[in-house]
Order: structure tokens, then C-alpha cells, then sequence
């Protein structure tokens, strides 16, 4: 009978071995039956036990946030590595975990296989994300062959002012080396290349980071955008309630509000989960909106006509679409809106470009300009990564929530 007994893996600082700069080694340890085996990972994977610590701690951030991503995905790689394994030996393990995939220190075989991940997992607007920078650095280098040794500070630098030429914005570049260091880290998990070529770090490059320019609306503007008579059942109307509808429901984008179901509305609230982060945030942090008359009435002019639980709300999307075909009505549903609000900014002579992300800055910017706590923004907006008192902050109370979504129609008497 074979052997079916799966060997068990740990990240270790090995703390018997110290460098000339007093950091110790970290290994992956494998037990099986009782024995145990230590494997050097790369010599610059070293630390202090208070950096260590620091990286291994529930909510590490920037460079220590990295390093756990990095570790994480060496001790993943080692339990798929056993997994697939009919009989363990460890003699049979480090042949398959150290081998090298010298065809595959190739970034663009990393973007496609990476690209295919996220296709698989009907991540389809990340995947597109990762075609456009493929994209990018193939027009770069002239080629389709590129390691990642070749990727260097001058490299990126390089880079940089080569988008900067072609009038890209440092937001695209900013995304395009952001996916860039993902596959870095994958790289380094799987093997393929040395910690010690990592570019991105605080003494060899920094991806640049634009200034975050406010795209919101003041209460006037709002005003009279709420005001505006459309036609009765005219695309134009939906347009603008779907847009107000964003603003009133917590800033929430077309692809949250496409997949609203009937069995969303509980309480006279809804809710409901970001879809883009539900797939990426290890804490599923659900969000709550209060149902105000202004939002009832937008429901009640566009809701699909059976209500049932499992039922979208809105006719944006529908049961049997495929995955992709879904991303595709949410992206025209967003293009609708951008286009009618415009059409509509452009009749009340509001000098401004609007999108649906306008929804989302201008219901965050109005509460704080009424003076509503940052802390209830945060929670209202869905966000993770605070460095505010969220940390201890468990909920805010259904009446402060009522008296706060008031704040949005200020404007109404």
C-alpha cells in the first residue's frame, strides 16, 4: 500500500545561524514522520526577530506587507509541491521544488500565465489590467523575450520616462509596475530568480505614486444635478439615477449595484460585499446602506418586475450570462451613465467631466464636509487598510447611519 501520509511545511527564522549584520536566516522546515528537514531559501532572506515579527504579524504594511506575501507564497508553493506528490520523500520534494524553470524566466510567460489565473477565476477587469501591461513592456523592450534580471533601477527609471513620452499618466504607469512587482514576487517563490534581483525596494526604486486629485461635486452641483428633469423612461433618466444611486449608496460602483439581489434588501437596509475586493481581502468586510426615500424611489422606477430573492434588482446583468458577457453589460452600463451625465452637466453648464467614480468622491467628500468622522467613512466606503482608529471601532449605530444618509440630500426642503 502506498504511503498516503502528507508531510507538514513551516516558515522558520532559524535563530542558531546569525549574518555579519546579526539577521538570521529564513528557512522552510518539512516534518514527516517525525523527521524534520531544514531548507535555505535564498541568503538574503534574512531578518532581526523584531523585523521578523513585524512581517508575520496579522496587518504587516509597504515593504514588510511584501515580504509575507513573498514567504506566504514559498510555503504555498511547497504544500502544492506535496500535494501533488502520490508518496513523499524528501529526496523526491527538492527535486521538484528546487528545480529550475530556465524557460520560464521570461516575464512575458509570467504575465500570460498570470493573465490565465485571473481569467480562470473570472477576474476579467484584473486580467485586462495585466494584457495592457504586457502590452506596455513588450512596446518597451522590442521584443518577447525579457528576464528578469534584465529589469533593473535604470531599467524601470528608463521606463518611467518613456511612458511619461508617450503622455501616459504616473496612475497607468504606477498600475503597470505594480503588476509588474506581483510577478517579481511569484517569480521569487516559484524558484526561478533570487531574492537579490528584487528592484523594487526603498534603496533601488520606488514606483511613482500620482497625487490623488479629488474628482467630486459640491452639494450645489449635486443639487441640481437631482433636480434635473429627464424624459420619463429615457435612457438620460436612468443615466443620472443610477448615478445618483451611487452616491447615495456609499459611493457604490455599477458592478456592486449590477449584482444587488432582492435577498440584499433585509431591515429597510441594504447589503452587500465589494466586489473588488471580495476575491482579494483575507477579511470579508460587509457594508450596510440605509434604504432613504430618494433611494426607494429609484428602485421602484428600475427594478426587474419579479421580486424574488435570488432575482437581480436591476436589469443590468442577468442569471444566464456568462461571466465575461456580465463584465461586458457592467462596463456598457458604466459607459451609459458617464455618457448622460455628461450630456447632463453640460446642460446646467457644470464645468466638469463626470464618471461614476465622481458617485463615489463626492459622497465621501460631502459627509466630511458636514463633519461626519472620518472613521464613519472609512467603514461606510468599505476600506481595509485604515491608519485611523478603525482598528477598535466594532460599528456605528442604525440611527447615526439614518442621520448621516440625510446629509446627501441636504440640499432637499
Amino acid at each position: 500500500m502506498k504511503n498516503i501520509q502528507k508531510a507538514t511545511t513551516a516558515i522558520i527564522l532559524e535563530k542558531r545561524i546569525v549574518n555579519s549584520e546579526g539577521k538570521h536566516p529564513v528557512k522552510l522546515r518539512l516534518t514527516f514522520q517525525r523527521k524534520q528537514k531544514y531548507y535555505v531559501l535564498d541568503r538574503d532572506l534574512a531578518y532581526s526577530p523584531e523585523v521578523y515579527d513585524k512581517i508575520m504579524a496579522s496587518n504587516p504594511r509597504g515593504e514588510l506587507k511584501e515580504a509575507k506575501i513573498l514567504l506566504s507564497g514559498i510555503e504555498e508553493k511547497a504544500r502544492e509541491v506535496i500535494k501533488g506528490m502520490e508518496e513523499f520523500t524528501f529526496e523526491a520534494f527538492e527535486d521538484i521544488f528546487f528545480r529550475k524553470k530556465t524557460y520560464e524566466n521570461n516575464v512575458f510567460i509570467y504575465f500570460d500565465e498570470y493573465i490565465e489565473k485571473l481569467t480562470t477565476e473570472n477576474r476579467f477587469s484584473s486580467a485586462e489590467s495585466y494584457k495592457s501591461a504586457k502590452k506596455s513592456f513588450e512596446d518597451f523592450v522590442q521584443k518577447r523575450n525579457l528576464s528578469f534580471e534584465k529589469i533593473n533601477s535604470d531599467f524601470l527609471k528608463n521606463y518611467e520616462k518613456w511612458m511619461a513620452q508617450l503622455g501616459k499618466s504616473y496612475t497607468t504607469s504606477g498600475i503597470y509596475m505594480r503588476n509588474l512587482r506581483t510577478l517579481f514576487n511569484l517569480a521569487i517563490s516559484d524558484g526561478t530568480i533570487e531574492q537579490s534581483i528584487y528592484p523594487f525596494t526603498a534603496k533601488k526604486y520606488k514606483i511613482p505614486v500620482s497625487k490623488n486629485i479629488k474628482k467630486a461635486l459640491n452639494l450645489n452641483e449635486i443639487e441640481r444635478i437631482y433636480n434635473h428633469e429627464s424624459i420619463k423612461g429615457s435612457p438620460e433618466e436612468r443615466g443620472k439615477d443610477m448615478w445618483i444611486l451611487s452616491y447615495l449608496c456609499n459611493g457604490m460602483n455599477v458592478a456592486d449595484i449590477a449584482y444587488l439581489k432582492f435577498k440584499n434588501i433585509q431591515d429597510n437596509k441594504i447589503y452587500f460585499f465589494r466586489k473588488k475586493t471580495i476575491l482579494t481581502s483575507k477579511e470579508k468586510k460587509q457594508i450596510s446602506v440605509v434604504i432613504t426615500p430618494e433611494i426607494q424611489q429609484i428602485i421602484n422606477r428600475w427594478r426587474t418586475p419579479i421580486i424574488s430573492p435570488e432575482n437581480y434588482i436591476f436589469p443590468i446583468i442577468h442569471l444566464k450570462m456568462t461571466p465575461l458577457d456580465e463584465l461586458r453589460a457592467i462596463k456598457q452600463c458604466t459607459r451609459d451613465i458617464n455618457k448622460y451625465m455628461n450630456r447632463i452637466v453640460q446642460k446646467l453648464r457644470i464645468d466638469k467631466h463626470i464618471t461614476t467614480y465622481y458617485a463615489r468622491h463626492s459622497f465621501s467628500t460631502i459627509l466630511k464636509q458636514s463633519g461626519v468622522s472620518t472613521e464613519f467613512i472609512s467603514e461606510s466606503l468599505g476600506h481595509h487598510d485604515l491608519k485611523t482608529t478603525e482598528n477598535y471601532l466594532d460599528s456605528f449605530e442604525d440611527e447615526t447611519k439614518i442621520e448621516n444618509a440625510k446629509l446627501l440630500t441636504n440640499f432637499k426642503k
